[in-house]
């Protein structure tokens, strides 16, 4: 695909996120979800890798199963507002929310998630980890009423994104299993405050931008690729990253957790505690990652990166050290 369509897809992917996330009404909301569709399938689809056209055949068939679902649950709380039946509110309600949690890939609904991750690019994986969740996600808060179905789907994400990645040794899908669990913290965010989701969303994306960019880098697909990897520096850079992922102090991951918890708790104390004790199982295959980082041990190599490449990953490694510091001293000061 030439660098001019890639400019107009990508183009069109944003456009249609933001006609989503700023439409008033259903149909433009709808409408922004399709166009956001049709502009990421020629972005995944690659003619050269199998693996990356049967991803985005299976992306495009999950997502049009839910917009067929959520167009329909849209046009029955139409025509139940229209002639003024409240019968079936709930289940049109239930209907929009399990439409919307499947296009995000949040559980029970994320079969298709970590498969159509395992057949892309790393990119490609950055957009369908982040960019991907914004739309849903938005129209969730704004519209769906169903706390019960979201608290499901917090707790089961939570499960799934833990028990499911601990036997996992690509690393596309450890980063799927690990964004299905961050799903079901960024689900506990939106039920509290746009602010905190957005917090956590941000940070959340600049973690995962700067573990991709590493794993991009240096061609790393697969865990024993770190475990026998030379280079130092990609060793480390590789520890930063996942640790804050996992949320462990003082890196920046802990940040949107300790807002979510705090302000969750003083809302649903029981969620809190169970939100916390689940994520003490994905905190158990980050660190167990970075064991055989550390003791493996393999002869140095010299460093292969260019100045300006390595400069920019340390740079954001370091950020990734020093900004929840920075962050603590400025809320302690305003």
């Amino acid at each position: 695909m030439t660098n001019l369509y890639k400019t107009f897809f990508t183009s069109t992917l944003v456009l249609g996120t933001i006609t989503a996330v700023s439409s008033y009404s259903w149909m433009g909301m709808w409408m922004g979800l399709e166009i956001n569709l049709l502009s990421i399938i020629p972005l995944m689809s690659n003619s050269k890798n199998q693996l990356a056209s049967e991803s985005s055949l299976k992306y495009f068939i999950t997502q049009a199963i839910a917009s067929s679902v959520l167009l329909f649950s849209m046009i029955l709380l139409e025509m139940m507002e229209m002639y003024m039946i409240s019968n079936y509110t709930t289940s049109a309600l239930a209907l929009m929310s399990s439409s919307l949690l499947m296009k995000t890939g949040a559980a029970p609904f994320h079969f298709w998630f970590p498969e159509i991750m395992e057949g892309l690019n790393w990119i490609n994986s950055m957009i369908m980890l982040t960019w991907q969740k914004i739309a849903p996600m938005m129209i969730i808060m704004n519209t769906t009423q169903q706390a019960s179905m979201i608290t499901l789907s917090i707790i089961t994400s939570m499960i799934i994104g833990g028990i499911l990645g601990l036997n996992q040794s690509s690393l596309r899908k450890i980063l799927a299993y690990s964004s299905i669990n961050h799903i079901g913290w960024m689900l506990a965010a939106l039920t509290i405050n746009s602010s905190i989701w957005l917090s956590y969303f941000l940070i959340y994306s600049l973690i995962s931008f700067s573990l991709i960019w590493i794993l991009k880098t240096h061609n790393i697909f697969y865990l024993n690729q770190i475990f026998l990897q030379k280079n130092p520096l990609v060793k480390l850079t590789f520890m930063i990253n996942f640790l804050s992922m996992g949320g462990i102090p003082p890196f920046i991951g802990f940040l949107p957790k300790w807002i979510t918890i705090n302000a969750l708790a003083a809302i649903n104390m029981p969620l809190t505690i169970c939100m916390v004790i689940l994520t003490l199982i994905t905190l158990y295959y980050y660190v167990r990652t970075m064991i055989p980082t550390m003791t493996l041990n393999t002869a140095e190599s010299k460093n292969t990166a260019t100045n300006k490449t390595q400069f920019s990953i340390w740079w954001i490694n370091w950020m990734n050290i020093l900004a929840l510091i920075l962050c603590t001293l400025w809320f302690n000061l305003i």
